[in-house]
């Protein structure tokens, strides 16, 4: 008995130092202070936190509930990875590229300022919690449609907001006459338009983040609620790959053990979710870039009109090219055509992997989702490039 008291003792406090190292970044860039001015109040929280777990993991020895410790426990720390690897990014492009970082971090501050980047994430997280309870007579194959347009969520509310935020920002910057003045700087046109670029596609890539974590808690919540319901099955396709990690570490059918495999699970569906998020950010950084490029010399609202007609260009050309290709030449060449200038958008749909009767090997899924982003990220450079040409001998004055 004792020694497993002490056992629990001793993953509890492991998990509490994780914690608490997870929170050290973010609490300084919020308090501007130095760790020692607050250390007191900080170890207060680590020992009542300790002991909170400690207590609640002792008392509840039920397996389901000390799973569900876990997985509390780890999307706490999801959340507070993601604003560290923020932080981390803004300081090497600090450390590494000064001006076009400084104008990165403004270009990121004044866009989670707006109203509508809150709005956005908040109105498409509510939609993913609002899918869960919609039916949709799919015959027991709700679970996928609710990933479909949850996916779909997390993609299209960064997209917006990329590209309305590009179009407002360095639209008012150069007819602002703003611009002129950070040229003075020094700060070349190379810097301003990829500072620009950076900041706005990180600000969407945080919206992403939060939506994707909102989205794991859907999946379970849902893949929970259908358990439920009458010759429903349970998948436990994550179960043998946490207990095999607690089997190594000696904690098979402890209390702290339990916990560890809820940590295991959150980690595995955080894992399972990311390749899909890569692929949807895809498209978010393909349009950022063509409304950042085209706001060099568009108007906002010709610039949105544009990024619309990309959008629909690069989704429904590949679909105008299979239709046409035996009956109607012409329109195939001019489909084709347009296949080729436009990005094809519709590879970054990750409803063919899901909307399937078995799931896709993961070695080959983690190898299309590397190709994909691959090809997003050509796009991108190829619009960015497109935008530095068109901003080269823009007259600011």
């Amino acid at each position: 008995m004792s020694s497993g008291v002490v056992g629990l003792g001793l993953v509890c406090l492991v998990l509490i130092l994780v914690q608490a190292l997870a929170a050290l970044p973010w609490l300084h860039v919020l308090t501007r202070r130095p760790v020692r001015s607050y250390l007191g109040i900080f170890a207060g929280v680590l020992v009542a936190a300790f002991v909170s777990l400690f207590y609640f993991a002792y008392e509840y020895s039920d397996p389901a509930v000390l799973g569900s410790t876990g997985r509390i426990y780890m999307s706490v720390l999801h959340l507070q990875l993601i604003v560290d690897g923020f932080i981390l990014v803004f300081w090497l492009l600090l450390l590494v590229w000064p001006k076009g970082g400084a104008v990165s971090l403004a270009a990121f501050q004044e866009g989670v300022r707006q109203p509508m980047f809150w709005m956005l994430t908040l109105a498409g997280s509510l939609v993913m919690v609002i899918s869960v309870f919609i039916p949709y007579f799919t015959f027991g194959e709700d679970l996928k449609m609710v990933k479909e347009l949850c996916y779909a969520f997390t993609m299209l509310g960064p997209a917006i907001f990329g590209v309305v935020a590009a179009c407002m920002s360095v639209t008012e910057e150069i007819e602002g006459r703003t611009a002129v003045t950070l040229m003075s700087k020094p700060i070349a046109r190379r810097h301003f338009l990829l500072g620009k670029f950076a900041g706005i596609s990180l600000a969407a890539l945080l919206m992403t983040a939060w939506m994707g974590w909102v989205l794991i808690w859907v999946f379970l919540y849902k893949s929970w609620y259908e358990s439920f319901l009458p010759g429903a099955l349970v998948d436990t396709g994550s179960e043998p790959w946490a207990m095999a990690r607690i089997e190594d570490l000696g904690l098979a059918g402890t209390t702290g053990g339990e916990v560890v495999r809820g940590i295991g699970l959150w980690a595995y569906d955080a894992g399972a979710t990311f390749p899909g998020l890569v692929i949807g950010f895809g498209q978010v950084s393909v349009l950022t870039a063509v409304a950042v490029a085209l706001a060099t010399r568009l108007p906002m609202v010709v610039n949105l009109t544009m990024c619309l007609l990309v959008y629909l260009m690069g989704h429904l050309t590949p679909i105008m090219t299979e239709v046409s290709r035996r009956q109607y030449p012409l329109v195939a060449f001019v489909a084709q055509l347009f296949e080729t200038i436009f990005p094809g958008l519709d590879l970054f749909d990750v409803g063919s992997s899901i909307i399937r009767d078995l799931p896709l090997d993961p070695v080959a899924y983690s190898i299309y989702t590397l190709n994909v982003a691959l090809y997003g990220l050509t796009f991108t450079a190829i619009a960015l490039l497109t935008g530095l040409v068109l901003f080269e001998d823009r007259d600011l004055a």
